[in-house]
């Protein structure tokens, strides 16, 4: 029985798996082909580049116009700088990946000749042209994972590629694919043996083009989750599609995870008669995030770059970017993190949305102290004024110490506050998050049970006028879209010179512009 993919290449024996070719624009390939290109594939992690490039090469070897080959040379990332060895890895990767796909057995008795010839500075040149010279078809090498390279290992990779190029297809690769998840452009390579940083793009300037693997469109995340229907009789309801198209914005690997969780590990999604419901794709979701597995740890783990923290802290704290490098902008859409659209820049979908901070807030939650839930009555249902009455009393006594533990310290009181509700809701329900760049705010939805709580999240910082007006305002939007007559506002001052915050928190009541009761905290 097959099964959704959710680590490593497609192979449709095994996999639900849309047909790889579609996914790009193959007449383009194989144009840029035809006509000798050199060229570059590109996309975030999990999204399917190697799964293309293998079906690109069985593509290309089954017509027998070219002799194609795949190679990973991940394996070179550990020479670092050592070009040598890496260089003897490369090699030999692309001499391992020549036998098994085309049982050409003579690639390692080149390289050693090659290397007696030319050394490290031309053994990959060398090799290559000696395998052109000697294929009966024009060779076409597909690389994959250029990017693990470092440094000069980088650096020598691309401009012995280069210093072939101009054989080609006699007595070089007639088309050569570089694969990773940056665009070349974007290569910011730190050489020791450069002063200045080298750029992918004046070492490797025979690039014709740059391709991008873009996420599943809504309707090839249906047809992949209805290849389960097909193989199996089990249902996705409507509303079940419908949310996983909505929290992934199809990201491939997100789909995969969602689905295969919801049917192959939830026992009620196991039982093939019972319909797969968007209850179980939430359930999915959770236990995922809760895990914190491979992918989305990766991700946590970006958070700590400071060219991403440029980015991320303003758009959770609502306020602008300012003077943040385009480079910075263009690695977290590269990295998949964000994407650019009409609206400006936004995290990719619904679910990075909600990973982001709530990976932000492991600290301070890991650093609560044991806290009652004084919030719950007797039969267990969430009181809303009994909650305010904990926060306050939690904000005045571990507010402070806290705040040290975020590692943002913009929103370092939004994630205090985040850690505080997540351990309020505590498996029982779900915690919500809106926010934007320029929005000013942060916007919290806390569900538990049948009772739903709004809030709004805002900074009175120094040289800025109260933000009480404004975020009523706000507040009464937000609102509107959860059909709640009522919510928090939450201002967080963290202009100097203030009272220790144990005196200066406080609650009162306001009234909104639409009338709606808001009780207002101020910590």
């Amino acid at each position: 029985m097959r099964f959704f993919n959710t680590e490593g290449p497609n192979r449709p024996d095994l996999h639900y798996c849309l047909p790889p070719l579609v996914r790009w624009d193959l007449d383009e390939v194989l144009r840029l082909i035809d006509q000798e290109k050199y060229f570059l594939l590109h996309a975030p992690r999990q999204t399917g580049k190697t799964t293309c490039l293998l079906a690109l090469m069985e593509h290309l070897n089954r017509e027998g116009r070219y002799g194609a080959v795949y190679a990973n040379l991940e394996g070179a990332q550990t020479a670092r700088e050592d070009v040598g060895r890496g260089l003897r890895t490369i090699c030999g990767a692309i001499g391992a990946a020549a036998r098994l796909r085309l049982g050409e057995e003579s690639l390692f008795e080149w390289t050693e000749a090659a290397w007696q010839e030319q050394g490290a500075d031309g053994v990959l040149t060398g090799l290559l042209t000696h395998w052109s010279l000697a294929s009966p078809q024009p060779i076409v090498l597909l690389l994959d994972e250029v990017d693990a390279l470092i440094g000069d290992t980088l650096v020598a990779l691309l401009r012995q590629l280069r210093a072939g190029y101009a054989q080609r297809p006699r007595a070089f690769p007639q088309t050569v694919v570089l694969c990773g998840v940056r665009d070349l452009r974007d290569y910011r390579i730190h050489a020791s043996s450069e002063r200045a940083v080298i750029t992918g793009g004046s070492a490797f300037n025979i690039k014709a083009k740059s391709l991008r693997l873009g996420d599943f469109s809504a309707e090839e995340t249906r047809t992949l989750l209805l290849e389960h229907t097909q193989e199996t009789g089990q249902v996705f309801t409507p509303e079940a599609l419908d949310h996983v198209w909505e929290q992934t914005q199809g990201q491939p690997w997100l789909v995969n995870v969602l689905a295969y969780r919801a049917c192959f590990e939830l026992p009620a999604g196991r039982d093939r008669r019972q319909p797969i419901t968007r209850a179980l794709i939430d359930q999915a979701k959770e236990a995922m995030i809760v895990e914190r597995v491979t992918h989305l740890d990766q991700l946590a783990h970006k958070l700590q770059e400071p060219r991403v923290r440029h980015v991320i802290e303003p758009m959770l704290a609502g306020t602008m970017l300012g003077d943040v490098p385009d480079d910075d902008i263009q690695y977290l859409l590269d990295l998949g993190l964000l994407r650019q659209q009409s609206g400006g820049l936004s995290v990719a979908n619904p679910i990075y949305r909600e990973v982001l901070p709530r990976m932000l807030a492991f600290t301070p939650q890991a650093s609560l102290p044991r806290i009652s839930p004084t919030w719950l009555n007797a039969d267990g249902v969430l009181n809303p004024e009994a909650l305010l009455t904990a926060f306050l009393a939690f904000w005045r006594q571990h507010g402070e110490p806290l705040l040290g533990s975020a590692p943002y310290h913009e929103i370092a009181p939004h994630l205090v506050l985040m850690a505080f509700l997540h351990r309020v809701i505590n498996g029982g329900g779900t915690l919500e998050r809106e926010y934007a760049i320029g929005s000013g705010r942060m916007d919290l939805c806390l569900r538990y049970g049948a009772v739903t709580l709004g809030m709004e999240l805002k900074v009175w910082r120094d040289g800025k006028p109260d933000p009480l007006a404004q975020g009523l305002t706000q507040l009464d939007a937000y609102l509107a879209g959860l059909g709640l007559g009522g919510g928090w506002l939450v201002i967080f001052d963290r202009r100097t010179g203030q009272p220790p915050i144990e005196e200066r928190t406080r609650s009162e009541a306001a009234t909104s512009p639409a009338e709606r009761r808001i009780l207002v905290v101020r910590a």
